[in-house]
């Protein structure tokens, strides 16, 4: 048995020597001859053992190889160091070149005689092919890379260590590759930004979401600055570890500097459209202002000639005083242009509202226009300004007539509509009534139409209008939660539709009726000491005058801190004060003296809607005012606050 197992064992490594078949495992003699061969040799050298056993190993090598004598040394590398390894290209027996990895060990006998060699080859021309892709790949990409040079694209290391630099990189921040590899990304941003940590929050987004991305300036070497587009990529292993990141920089600094170009350009166009409609507005504004003021101006002038001579002036005062109700309208139509206008929204019958006014329409329109009315037998009410919308429609009825130059047939029609969700981008939906005014006119063509609504864009000529009367009914339109939708054609007529909101339940209501001007009075009781407060001094005087008529005691004061001063040192019952002075407006006077004087009623004067929102809870009073409108105001104060005074006793 003992002297078997020798036998047994070579028998059993010869078998499995011959059954690899992905590596090449043969003897050679120690002159190179070869002495044995197994599957693997066959498969991918190509030979037959009985074609190959007794060649020379040479034969595997190529012509240069063998004219350079590397067989020889190979085999002598072995036999002298006990081992040789390398990698090249080695010949099949059809001629095709493979790369091999060869290993060649000394096969020595028992007293360290050299009887052979053992030589392992493996083909690695499929993995040596995958490597020279991957390295082309590499190499193209790398080419890539630093062939651009409108973007600096570079890597980091996970602490922001830049390890790669292109030659966009170079050309907009100016450092070579020598001198920026190996220093943190950090130095191209600002001195502001590095103390606030802006690098490493842009890397810690980067790492968190996989990607950072920002605008902002970054610094050159020499210390100039460019507006940059900045991405931050994350790079990770195949087992997600972070190896770093990729960073890409675009300089902006052209397009953001032809950005605030343009935005420059659009401010002045706008300037000067600006200045253009300023323009419009002041000729014809000051056409219709100028008109009004030669009738107050005349008629005040006569009046004072003939007071002299004790004749009845009542006509020119009458005269004067309708001249200056006609520019308070003026005043409201530029208000509601500006949406500015105060309005007091109510459940409006707009059936019974145009039934009302149709004597003030037709008055308006001239005998030329016939007038047809077409409502339903029912319609929901409005949620509208009634003074407002009864202002609306008449400048819409005289638009129509002005239309209609040889007379015709002027159509005020009524609806009820309902609007879907985004059905209209000019509308929220819900239920609303339309009003439509409709002509027989001219017409407009599609560029007129467009402009419609512009504000001073008139077709009526120079000093013939101002503009403003579409616009004003646009304006109230919005205010009121609706919109305004004109359709025309030329010689076909106009028709414009006002959309309103319908009333809520709540807006139904019946609402509250205050005291006219005619059912307040004065008792003896209820003369008061008033502060009035006024930076003009004719509005001033004009109040405390009408004030001092009424029968109240009036100090007067120029500004908001003259009137603190002369509180502090004189007790009134109330104050009235305008609202746009300088360095203190009524609305902050209001606050300082509900501080001082809490309870101390204030009435705020004032020619525009808008107020701080806490104001509300305080008499306005509206620019213009008459006497009357000025005595309510002060009665209502009055009542106001004895009515809180009996919530605290009552409370206690």
């Amino acid at each position: 048995m003992n002297t078997a197992a020798p036998e047994d064992s070579g028998n059993r490594f010869e078998l499995l020597v011959q059954s690899v078949t992905d590596y090449a495992i043969y003897m050679l003699s120690p002159n190179g001859i070869i002495v044995s061969w197994n599957a693997g040799a066959r498969r991918f050298k190509g030979y037959e053992a009985e074609e190959i056993i007794g060649e020379h190993f040479s034969r595997f090598y190529t012509p240069e190889d063998q004219a350079a004598g590397l067989p020889a040394l190979a085999l002598q590398t072995a036999e002298e160091e006990g081992r040789f390894e390398a990698e090249a290209w080695r010949v099949r027996k059809d001629g095709t070149p493979f790369w091999a990895n060869v290993v060649i060990d000394p096969i020595r006998d028992s007293g360290g005689k050299l009887i052979g060699f053992a030589k392992v080859t493996r083909d690695l021309t499929e993995r040596r092919a995958a490597q020279e892709a991957l390295r082309a790949s590499e190499e193209r990409f790398r080419l890539l890379v630093q062939g651009v040079t409108d973007y600096a694209i570079y890597m980091l290391d996970p602490v922001g260590t830049i390890t790669s630099w292109n030659a966009g990189a170079e050309r907009f921040k100016g450092y070579t590759a020598d001198e920026i590899l190996g220093q943190n990304f950090s130095r191209f941003y600002s001195e502001e930004d590095r103390m606030a940590g802006v690098p490493s929050r842009a890397l810690e987004t980067a790492e968190r979401e996989g990607r950072f991305e920002a605008e902002g300036w970054r610094i050159r070497k020499d210390g100039t600055r460019f507006w940059a587009n900045v991405v931050i990529d994350a790079i990770r292993d195949d087992d997600g570890r972070l190896i770093g990141f990729a960073k890409i920089t675009r300089d902006l600094t052209e397009r953001r500097e032809t950005q605030l170009a343009l935005e420059q350009a659009r401010e002045a166009i706008f300037q000067s459209q600006k200045m253009d409609a300023i323009g419009k507005l002041t000729g014809g504004v000051a056409h219709d202002f100028n008109n009004l003021l030669a009738v107050i101006v005349g008629s005040l002038d006569l009046a004072r000639q003939r007071l002299a001579t004790g004749a009845d002036i009542s006509r020119y005062i009458d005269n004067a005083m309708t001249a200056a109700e006609r520019g308070a309208t003026l005043t409201q139509r530029m208000l509601a242009f500006a949406r500015k206008q105060e309005l007091k929204l109510s459940s409006v019958d707009c059936v019974a509202l145009v039934r009302n006014m149709a004597d003030l329409l037709q008055s308006t329109i001239g005998p030329a226009v016939a007038i047809e009315t077409r409502f339903p037998l029912t319609m929901s009410a409005a949620h509208a300004d009634p003074a407002q919308l009864e202002l609306a429609l008449l400048n819409l009825a005289v638009n129509a007539r002005d239309a209609m130059p040889g007379g015709g047939r002027l159509i005020i029609e009524g609806l009820e509509a309902h609007v879907l969700n985004e059905e209209r981008p000019d509308l929220a939906s819900g239920h609303y009534v339309r009003l439509s005014v409709i002509d027989e006119g001219e017409g407009m063509d599609e560029a007129t139409l467009g402009r419609a609504r512009e504000p001073f864009f008139t077709t009526k000529g120079v000093g013939k209008g101002t503009g403003l009367g579409l616009s004003m009914v646009h304006g109230f339109a919005q205010q009121c939660g609706g919109s305004l939708i004109i359709s025309s054609e030329p010689g076909r007529g106009t028709s414009v539709s006002l959309w309103l909101p319908v009333a809520t339940a709540e807006a139904a209501q019946p609402a509250k009726v205050e005291p006219t001007p005619e059912a307040v009075t004065l008792s003896g009781d209820q003369q008061l000491v008033i502060l009035a407060v006024d930076d003009d001094d004719l509005v001033l005087t004009n109040t405390a005058g009408m004030l001092e008529e009424l029968g109240h005691t009036v100090f007067q004061s120029a500004s908001g801190d003259d009137a603190l001063r002369m509180l502090a040192e004189c007790d009134v019952d109330m104050v009235i004060t305008d609202h746009a002075m300088p360095g203190m407006t009524g609305a902050q006077l209001a606050d300082a003296i509900e501080e001082k004087l809490p309870g101390l009623p204030v009435i705020i004067i004032t020619g525009f809607a808008e107020l701080p929102p806490h104001t509300t809870r305080r008499q306005r009073l509206d620019k213009p005012f008459k006497q009357a409108e000025l005595a309510r105001a002060v009665a209502m104060a009055c009542h106001e606050r004895q009515t809180e005074r009996l919530i605290r006793i009552a409370e206690r």
